[in-house]
């Protein structure tokens, strides 16, 4: 395996202890908070394999609130996250799952507030580095990377071609792109990663699509 820097191996600038149990969790708490949009008001965390063993001690579940609180990995505040989600009127569930997973450091977040809800599963693969590997019952693989665009679409012909002309036609560059449905002509999820920023113009032009349901930039 090659390294980009010595980062790759021992994790990012973070509160410790660990970086796949704290500085991965972190990040997989933020991806769900900027996924979501907003800050929830009620959050329950299902926890997997070694992160439901370990989480208290490794200080998984103060990294995943602290990034739900839109803290980066090297935020001091992460150590009170979980009084300081209290503060903002966040409700914080924790769930230990005996069920076996694919990846050990797997989260399971449901974020919720009156304006709705969303689902999203993460694993902790290691030097701080995290995936989202489900979105509401999509699979995908999200490493949070790169900017990255999702967008919901009813799954009909042409579609990923009129996002794909959209990109163009703002000199965005593709650098990698899934499709993810949960069945032939329903709903449907593209994720995206470019070598650019989506401007705001970019994504509301993408937002006007008729076969287009929802619009989320990382």
């Amino acid at each position: 395996m090659k390294y980009r820097s010595v980062f790759d191996i021992i994790g990012p600038v973070m509160i410790g202890p660990s970086s796949s149990h704290t500085a991965g969790a972190a990040r997989i708490g933020r991806a769900a908070r900027l996924l979501f949009g907003r800050q929830p008001q009620r959050v329950g965390i299902t926890l997997y394999g070694s992160f439901a063993k370990t989480y208290r001690g490794h200080g998984t579940d103060i990294a995943i609130v602290g990034g739900l609180l839109n803290f980066d990995t090297d935020d001091e505040r992460i150590v009170r996250s979980l009084d300081l989600a209290k503060e903002a009127g966040m409700n914080v569930t924790f769930i230990e799952s005996d069920e076996r997973r694919e990846h050990p450091n797997t989260a399971r977040l449901f974020l919720e507030d009156e304006k709705g809800s969303l689902e999203v599963t993460g694993v902790s693969i290691g030097g701080g580095k995290m995936e989202i590997v489900e979105l509401n019952g999509f699979e995908l693989k999200l490493s949070g990377t790169a900017p990255a665009l999702l967008v919901t679409h009813h799954d009909r012909y042409g579609a990923i071609a009129k996002v794909a002309t959209v990109l163009a036609d703002h000199r965005i560059n593709v650098g990698y792109m899934q499709v993810s449905r949960k069945e032939k002509g329903s709903e449907a999820l593209m994720i995206i990663e470019t070598d650019q920023t989506v401007s705001d113009t970019a994504e509301q032009a993408i937002a006007q699509l008729p076969e287009v349901t929802g619009v989320t930039v990382m």
